[in-house]
């Protein structure tokens, strides 16, 4: 074997979980393809293909382990391709798999052309964005087949199928194997409280405790809540035929496997694909620990214990709820900007029955705060927003709802920026706070920031960027290690 081949298969023999979705090993000897932590028996080199995706090792044949399942791998981050383009475009294949999203409407998005994005998507991941989407929806069908005793017909609508017999054919051709006799072979099904229940996997090791701090100080009454060890929180999400659907969504650790539960309201199936990449995006799943910290742990020079191998940068759920979140929060403590969105909430959310115990509304959505009847500085100013602001969040709002702005894993995050910064009201500090928790923006810094300021005082705002250029592509990450380390 070449040096790299014998390096990867170094690192499936260790069963390191840092290079857990890093790569995927075809074993010639079974047919079948495993992640690198796999614990079944160890083949031998010479039986051994890797590759980059899962989609990749379909292709050339292989099925999917039935005991390291592959569908529970975490994805790739965002340095891990050679172009931002087809990362993004990967992630958007993720997210849409379900809703019958065309190759010209995805390359529109990402503003290239189809041809182009085939061929640097082939180059990067070596297979087409159609075979990348197949599997995609393979592998979600695989893990709701798996973990939940939905009928088979809802699990091949829930993963993208157009019909039961379509998925029948391609799930014998590319497994070798019925979806029936997979369910068969599952130990366990799972359905919790009118819920279904699936496990996102992530790269070891994850400050659970920590993320859900930052959030349960960022909660808003009546949308969303940390409770129990878990956090949840009420979802509007539009399907392919632009209807919205409702529920709820409960998010729990399994660290023993490395994985997050997802736990989410049986209305919510119709979105599935949706609501996962959000849970991934908001939790960071995505994110490779060691690549961030090789460039932040010169950090621990000015004061040991600054970066701290693991940190994830907590993304949102809902974008514009974010926003909105990040332009009332400008000048005032995060508990009051929390007061003040609870009651643009509970004033002009939608109500929504969970059956769980303070999850009462969905937040406004942009078309919601177009549609107030008066002025926007009356609406919001008798809930204690003032006129400026008020002004900012119906900019924002008309900006986001007529596509001006992207704020929802935009191709160029950069020029989003920009973009918010011409609306009255929205600076730099802002405009990168939302970039790097709605955008998955990594390389945002908050030089200004009290926070960012206290745990390097004495330090001047021009010279902590300065100090930050070292810190490139991962301030983002620098800046919640900051904030952490206070």
């Amino acid at each position: 074997m070449t040096d790299h081949k014998n390096a990867l298969y170094a690192a499936f023999k260790a069963k390191d979980a840092r290079f857990d979705g890093r790569f995927f090993v075809g074993i010639s000897s079974t047919g079948i393809y495993c992640r690198p932590v796999c614990r079944a028996k160890q083949p031998k080199p010479e039986n051994c293909t890797f590759y980059h995706t899962a989609a990749e090792a379909e292709q050339a044949g292989y099925r999917p382990c039935l005991l390291c399942r592959p569908e529970l791998a975490p994805g790739s981050s965002i340095t891990d391709a050679t172009a931002n383009l087809v990362y993004r475009a990967a992630r958007m294949l993720e997210e849409n798999c379900g809703s019958g999203l065309s190759l010209d409407e995805l390359a529109a998005r990402l503003g290239c052309t189809d041809r182009h994005l085939r061929r640097v998507f082939a180059a990067e991941y070596q297979v087409s964005p159609v075979q990348y989407l197949q599997t995609c929806r393979l592998l979600l069908a695989k893990n709701l087949l798996t973990d939940t005793e939905l009928p088979v017909l809802e699990v091949a609508m829930a993963a993208g199928f157009g019909s039961l017999r379509r998925f029948n054919d391609l799930f014998k051709k590319q497994y070798q194997l019925s979806p029936t006799v997979l369910r068969k072979r599952a130990s366990e099904k799972k359905r919790h409280n009118g819920g279904v229940t699936l496990a996102l996997g992530y790269r070891p090791p994850y400050p659970w405790e920590d993320m859900l701090n930052f959030l349960a100080g960022r909660t808003i009454a009546g949308i969303d809540k940390v409770q129990n060890g878990e956090y949840m929180r009420t979802v509007r999400l539009a399907t392919a035929e632009k209807k919205d659907v409702y529920g709820w969504v409960r998010v729990g650790h399994l660290p023993k496997k490395n994985a997050l539960t997802v736990t989410l309201s049986e209305a919510l199936l119709p979105v599935l694909p949706q609501v996962l990449a959000r849970v991934r995006h908001l939790f960071d799943l995505y994110c490779d620990p060691n690549a961030v910290y090789e460039t932040l742990q010169g950090m621990n020079d000015i004061r040991p214990g600054l970066c701290v191998l693991g940190t994830r940068l907590p993304g949102c759920f809902d974008a514009f709820e974010m926003a909105v979140r990040a332009v009332l929060g400008q000048q005032i403590t995060v508990k009051a900007a929390s007061t003040l969105a609870a009651r643009m909430v509970d004033a002009y959310g939608t109500p929504i029955q969970t059956g769980i115990e303070g999850l009462t509304h969905i937040f406004p959505s942009p078309e919601d705060i177009l549609a107030l009847s008066g002025p926007i500085e009356h609406e919001l100013g008798r809930l204690g927003v003032i006129a400026a602001r008020a002004k900012t969040i119906d900019e924002l709002a008309r900006a986001i709802a007529q596509g001006e702005i992207d704020v929802n894993l935009p191709a160029r995050p950069e020029e989003e920026m920009k973009k918010l910064m011409t609306i009255r009201g929205i600076g730099s500090w802002t405009a990168q706070y939302i970039a790097m928790r709605a955008m998955e923006w990594p390389d945002a810094f908050l030089e200004t920031d009290a926070g960012v300021k206290k745990a390097l005082q004495p330090h001047t705002s021009k010279e902590l960027l300065k100090m930050a250029e070292a810190w490139r592509p991962w301030r983002s990450y620098a800046t919640v290690s900051l904030w952490n380390s206070l």
